[in-house]
């Protein structure tokens, strides 16, 4: 009979060991252990080693690492009626471990799902020139909007970007037109302001000619005296007496070739 007694004991002793040391855990840095006694909220465990009391505590593990999450693509209409699908990235993490645990049943469905309906929203806000030209500005309301949904939840979202945005053909062509019709615009206007530069640089010119004496026959001289250089021709011209005293005055020995 003492013996059977001493065999309990032992065995009770055994059990009570191993529940102890089965009570050990040990997180990882990037771990978070939420504790829960007979049910309620206890506190966070690690990183490191934790024990909890046997039979009374019960712990769950959070990965506080940011996790990157590419989102279906979505199907919206922008403010102004055009039909686009899109595609977004979204960065997130747990950061108050035990609000995660505590107030949504599935953390990480639930901010995919939150995102989702954040994009239709933001695009459905939008015009189809402001997604195109200032992606960034969507990116930041996106970004605003999840942030808002899910501080209550203790997830952290790092940031959300639109990946692809696919738009109806027609309106690719639409699109490609008005950007030739931009482009034909602006070389038309650089056109017509060198013509216009041109021009002025011609009339002040012709009236630096007007106001000096004999100037309009010496630049005549020049010019036929470079035609005959580049085409290697002999040019007759006739001139008054007076104006070939003034130009072998100046130097002018010969008009043409």
């Amino acid at each position: 009979m003492v013996g059977f007694f001493y065999l309990i004991v032992v065995v009770a002793i055994g059990a009570a060991v191993v529940l102890a040391l089965g009570s050990f855990g040990i997180n990882q840095e990037y771990e978070r252990g939420v504790v829960f006694r007979l049910g309620r909220l206890s506190g966070v465990k690690g990183p490191g080693l934790f024990w909890l009391v046997p039979l009374i505590d019960r712990a769950r593990r959070i990965d506080i690492r940011t996790i990157t999450q590419e989102l279906a693509s979505q199907e919206t209409v922008t403010r102004d009626g055009v039909a686009v699908r899109v595609n977004a990235v979204i960065w997130f993490r747990a950061h108050d471990a035990a609000r995660v645990v505590t107030t949504v049943l599935d953390w990480q469905a639930a901010i995919v799902q939150s995102a989702e309906t954040a994009i239709r929203d933001a695009i459905g806000q939008s015009v189809l020139d402001q997604i195109l030209n200032d992606r960034t500005a969507i990116n930041m309301r996106l970004l605003e909007l999840l942030q808002a949904r899910c501080e209550g939840w203790g997830i952290a979202v790092d940031g959300v970007e639109i990946k692809d945005l696919d738009i109806p053909a027609q309106m690719q062509r639409a699109i490609a037109k008005e950007a030739e019709a931009i482009r034909e615009k602006r070389a038309r206007i650089i056109k017509a302001e060198g013509e216009q530069e041109a021009a002025r640089t011609l009339a002040e010119a012709a009236a630096a000619i007007a106001n000096v004496p004999g100037a309009l026959e010496l630049r005549r001289l020049q010019t036929l005296a470079e035609i005959g250089v580049e085409h290697n021709s002999t040019i007759v011209a006739m001139f008054p007496t007076e104006l070939l005293e003034a130009a072998k005055r100046l130097g002018v020995t010969s008009v043409g070739k």
